[in-house]
């Protein structure tokens, strides 16, 4: 012994544990194959790289923590404080594409005039053509909320949709054309739907359970903007207005946009009459129309109730 003392490799053992080898095969020649057999086994997968395992129902529990987590760090990572939440009908198109659709229906039913079907499906695509009007709102409303606060590089008060076309592609789509960050949160379906281009790529994310997405998009929400919509929306948009109905979460403001549609798609008066909600309940949200006015109304709405829009993060 020199007196030094010996470090071993940080790296890398200058001899092989037992075990770090393939067994000998000069005592059983079958040895190998039956090792191979072992690696090959889904029982020999570290757990977490082993889809079969975590598709299971018995591991569902984890994949519900990863669904919300994963999410969750990113955009605390990105310093994402506070959403502005903005659902809507992802058949809502911008006036030139909404306009073409139109334009082609009409040609088909020159083709063929006695065609009832084709007929509706024109009155149909004038319709949308008509509320197309909604997809250049919500691309203004993404644009002041993406220059608020102390403009586009402030993370305090974000644009979120669900990640998809129509509306939410419009509200992202404002949110870029100033420079802003914005959110999506799409979903896996059996028929997957493409994000649309517009979101901020490091901010786009997949769930598998809609439930998960959902807490997501309450969890940062200081407002809840509807455009007119389909099931989606519905569905995002009474969750929320139960969720307040019932004070399980604080009171945000929630927008109608369109108050046109809002009443034909849905009767609140009629709700009240047949004594199924209370008066306040249709107090919980209010009707608009420009994107100035969302805006304002929205954040009127954190002023009246002692808040700041833009509290620190």
């Amino acid at each position: 012994m020199n007196g030094r003392r010996h470090h071993p490799p940080p790296d890398a053992r200058l001899a092989p544990l037992p075990g770090q080898t393939p067994p000998p095969i000069a005592h059983d020649p079958d040895a190998l194959a039956r090792v191979q057999a072992i690696l090959d086994s889904a029982s020999y997968r570290i757990a977490d790289q082993d889809p079969d395992f975590l598709s299971l129902d018995d591991t569902r529990s984890l994949r519900l923590q990863v669904d919300y987590l994963k999410p969750e760090l990113l955009l605390r990572e990105h310093g994402i404080a506070h959403t502005i939440v903005i659902y809507g009908g992802t058949r809502i198109s911008e006036p030139a594409v909404a306009q073409r659709d139109v334009d082609a229906h009409k040609a088909a039913l020159q083709a063929d005039p006695d065609n009832i079907e084709l007929a509706q499906a024109l009155e149909i695509a004038q319709r949308r053509r008509d509320k197309s009007v909604y997809y250049e709102v919500a691309r203004e409303l993404g644009r002041l909320i993406g220059e608020s606060g102390e403009g586009p590089r402030d993370c305090r008060v974000v644009v979120m949709t669900g990640g998809g076309p129509g509306i939410m592609e419009a509200a992202n789509r404002g949110a870029f054309d100033v420079g802003a960050k914005s959110v999506g949160l799409n979903i896996s379906l059996p028929r997957e739907q493409f994000p649309n281009p517009y979101i901020t790529p490091e901010l786009c994310f997949r769930f598998h359970y809609f439930a998960l997405r959902k807490l997501h998009f309450m969890q940062r929400a200081r407002a809840l903007v509807a455009f007119p919509g389909g099931y989606g929306t519905f569905d995002e948009l009474f969750e929320t207005l139960t969720l307040i109905q019932t004070r399980k979460i604080q009171p945000v403001p929630v927008v109608l946009v369109g108050e046109r549609y809002w009443r034909r798609a849905v009767d609140f008066d009629f709700l009240v009459d047949e004594g199924v909600i209370d008066p306040e309940d249709r107090d919980l949200f209010w009707y608009a129309e420009t994107a100035p006015e969302i805006w304002d109304g929205i954040q009127r709405w954190h002023e009246a109730n002692g808040g700041s829009l833009f509290p620190c993060a």
